[in-house]
């Protein structure tokens, strides 16, 4: 799935799981999945679940939804809504934005929020 130094998807969540001291069984009832799925996808046998159950494992986990779902190769529905609205100028601005310095990106994203707020406002 990543690189050989990377933690993959089913051993963050049993890592993560075992730090929060919950069960496997009572973790997959919360999850609303089987305990022998979970165990599956925790042991690598299974890949990580659709991501409705990816969003329900970070917010148990407190993680960041985002983050998890690209740890299970997932990308969140709605972006995938928001690429389809713009298709040309949002793959462009992804793929300009890509080898940005992290802090600039945040910049940038900080910029597009602001813009947003004062759309938002004058919208009212």
């Amino acid at each position: 799935m990543g690189d050989k130094g990377e933690e993959q998807f089913g051993e963050a969540v049993r890592r993560l799981r075992q730090v929060k001291e919950i069960s496997l069984r009572k973790f997959a009832v919360q999850v609303g999945m089987s305990p022998t799925y979970l165990s599956k996808v925790e042991r690598g046998e299974f890949p990580p679940p659709a991501e409705e159950k990816v969003r329900a494992m970070a917010k148990l986990l407190g993680q960041n939804e985002d983050e998890f779902l690209a740890l299970a190769n997932r990308v969140a529905s709605d972006l995938t809504d928001i690429i389809q609205e713009r298709p040309k100028i949002m793959a462009d601005f992804l793929r300009t934005a890509r080898g940005l310095p992290q802090d600039e990106m945040k910049r940038l994203l900080d910029q597009a929020r602001e813009k947003a707020s004062r759309q938002s406002s004058r919208g009212k």
